[in-house]
């Protein structure tokens, strides 16, 4: 990992609720905030994931993580109902469309509430480490999110860079983790079928 690589939170604090969509996705993320002196608790909040099945291997493969390195990991309820109405009428819009952005909307926005009713000032989304997200959708996402929650600040953090791409690569073969082929919801998932 890139030495020159320095992580401070926007308002210098050191404890971060950091929404988290996979293990494989959260694991150097977690790591360079922990080396950083950053203590990250997991939010997983992912109402998109299908099957249920799906959302529970994920699930169990961020608590796995979390708990190895003695984080505190906290399950939003899922809620995959809730999230089909909310993408009602975009169920055929392209990846990085309007629909993952209302996805990235819906999920920042729980997380942005739970940080406000649990005395966090920062959020951040292991989403911004995807290359197959829209980082701009995913900053629009979380400041929208915050704006609605004063007090809590989305942290803009590009998490492909520094090294960590590199080091999430070594992680994912070092802890043996489930790495899924497609971002979670059965729009998605129909990529893999065509």
């Amino acid at each position: 990992m890139s030495k020159k690589f320095t992580l401070l939170t926007p308002d210098g604090s050191h404890r971060v609720l950091l929404h988290t969509c996979c293990a494989p996705c959260s694991s150097a993320i977690i790591e360079i905030m922990m080396q950083h002196g950053i203590e990250p608790v997991v939010y997983y909040c992912n109402p998109n994931i299908y099957p249920k099945k799906e959302y529970l291997i994920r699930k169990n493969e961020c608590t796995r993580y979390a708990q190895s390195l003695g984080l505190e990991i906290i399950d939003a309820d899922y809620n995959h109902e809730a999230w089909l109405e909310r993408m009602k009428g975009m169920e055929n819009e392209p990846e990085r469309g309007a629909r993952c952005l209302n996805c990235f909307k819906m999920r920042l926005l729980d997380t942005a509430r739970y940080a406000a009713e649990h005395g966090f000032t920062v959020i951040t989304t292991t989403l911004a480490s995807s290359r197959w997200k829209s980082l701009e959708q995913i900053n629009k996402a979380g400041r929208w999110a915050t704006s609605h929650f004063p007090g809590v600040i989305f942290w803009e953090q590009n998490w492909r860079k520094g090294g960590l791409q590199e080091r999430r690569l070594a992680i994912i073969k070092e802890y043996n983790f489930y790495n899924q082929q497609y971002c979670g919801c059965e729009f998605s998932m129909q990529r893999l079928l065509k």
